[in-house]
């Protein structure tokens, strides 16, 4: 079998030579949003007159390629590597100079009116933006609908509240999944505003923010090309900086973006657990929802359903929660004009987004949907918990109303009972003790 030759040059030889460390390149989409700015930079650079129609045409071919991927297993180096990622652009540079026969030159040609410094944070923002809006987005939304339609189906089923996971006053099992399908759009909002902030890419800066050796519409043209490979709402974000110089020498949006998807990861982190503990059991537990059997849950006790998904989603959280604090301490190298960790930041960032937009589709799929109520278990518990006395409050005070609960948990005796005992009429009772109403609580 005849091996496929190396399209790579020199340059990013010596990066291959020069940072073994990991055995992991920079992400795809990195890659191909670097093809999609080489590819964008020459026609801008045709019509300003600064390249001829011949060169323009086979940089636009072959950048038109590494963007579509055709060419991902020649990026080699280390994500690990120099952190303006110079090798990683260098590389790009080179892969296009081959593709066109050497045509056109990586530094002359390929990289005109472009320096690493503004060019590889330009592709990882825009490559985070597409990531975002096109996979994580989408997948938070359809797992909102999931727990809402959840909510509607169990909109009647009474059951205990519970704080400090402590008996507390009767809810219903629609409420409580209609508030995770309220976490998950308000964390998914938190995504949305950071989103404007990605799509002011650094483009037209160069080496240090001032712009030297680039023409001064160059940057606006390379743009407008750029937007129109996103939707329309997504593509009208991609937008100059407010400042050059701070735009080049700080990764303040990717800190911010990396901290919307810790938002994500602490709401699924709490909702996630929240069904385990409701699915535990089923009988030595609190049994209140059953959720989907999808695999054995052991290889020894026989029966045994675990909750996996879940489980799986509270590990791609960590992992998320984990990958921020990288992009935090990341993010505070931005020394003078320019940042130096921005490899490890993409690579973070965009782990995290690909983790959290597969594990949020699959808890919805493969979990939410098919999660069922036991009613009767709901039920039973609700009817237990003394904190239904709560709802005396009004009706015999505070004071009153504690006695009743320390004489019912003392003896063990329903609550109902002992109210009865400590002179409240039954028929009061009959209103004020029904769990719908306390569930319903001040729309009762």
């Amino acid at each position: 079998m005849t091996e496929q030759r190396s399209l790579w040059g020199a340059e990013t030889e010596k990066a291959i030579d020069n940072f073994p460390i990991s055995g992991e390149s920079i992400p795809g989409r990195v890659v191909h949003w670097l093809g999609h700015i080489k590819s964008a930079a020459a026609t801008a650079n045709l019509e300003l007159g600064l390249l001829d129609a011949d060169l323009a045409s086979v940089i636009v071919r072959a950048a038109g390629e590494v963007a579509s991927g055709h060419h991902d297993d020649q990026f080699p180096v280390d994500v690990f590597q120099t952190g303006s990622g110079t090798s990683s652009n260098m590389n790009t540079n080179e892969v296009i100079s081959a593709l066109t026969d050497g045509r056109a030159h990586p530094n002359d040609h390929v990289n005109l009116g472009q320096s690493s410094n503004d060019v590889f944070p330009s592709a990882v923002h825009l490559a985070a933006l597409d990531a975002a809006t096109s996979a994580l987005l989408p997948a938070l939304d359809r797992l909102a609908v999931s727990f809402a339609e959840r909510a509607d189906a169990f909109a009647d089923v009474v059951k205990a509240g519970r704080t400090h996971l402590m008996d507390a006053v009767p809810v219903t099992l629609g409420q409580e999944f209609a508030g995770y399908a309220s976490q998950v759009r308000t964390a998914a909002d938190a995504v949305r505003v950071t989103l404007s902030a990605l799509g002011r890419i650094p483009l037209g800066g160069t080496a240090v923010g001032n712009g030297l050796n680039t023409h001064v519409d160059f940057a606006a043209r390379v743009r407008e090309r750029l937007a129109v490979l996103m939707p329309a709402e997504v593509g009208a974000l991609i937008q100059a900086p407010d400042d050059h110089f701070a735009a080049q020498a700080s990764r303040d949006a990717l800190v911010g973006t990396s901290g919307s998807l810790k938002v994500v990861a602490v709401a699924l982190t709490k909702i996630c657990n929240d069904l385990r503990w409701m699915a535990s059991g089923p009988r030595a537990g609190l049994g209140e929802i059953r959720l989907p059997e999808l695999q054995k849950g052991s290889s020894i006790m026989p029966g045994k359903v675990n909750p996996v998904i879940p489980e799986a989603v509270l590990q791609v959280c960590a992992q998320v929660i984990g990958n921020d604090t990288t992009i935090t301490v990341a993010g505070m190298q931005g020394n003078f004009e320019l940042n130096v960790m921005i490899p490890v930041m993409a690579r973070n960032l965009l782990q995290s987004i690909q983790l959290l937009a597969s594990s949020t589709g699959l808890l919805a799929d493969r979990c939410v949907d098919g999660i069922e109520a036991d009613t009767e278990r709901c039920a039973t518990l609700a009817e237990l918990t003394l904190a239904t006395a709560t709802a005396l409050n009004p009706v015999i005070g505070y004071d009153a109303a504690t006695a009743v609960v320390r004489d019912a948990a003392t003896s063990g005796r329903p609550l109902r009972d002992v109210a009865i005992e400590h002179g409240v009429a039954a028929d009061v009772l009959d209103v004020v003790l029904d769990l719908r109403r306390i569930a319903a609580g001040g729309r009762s």
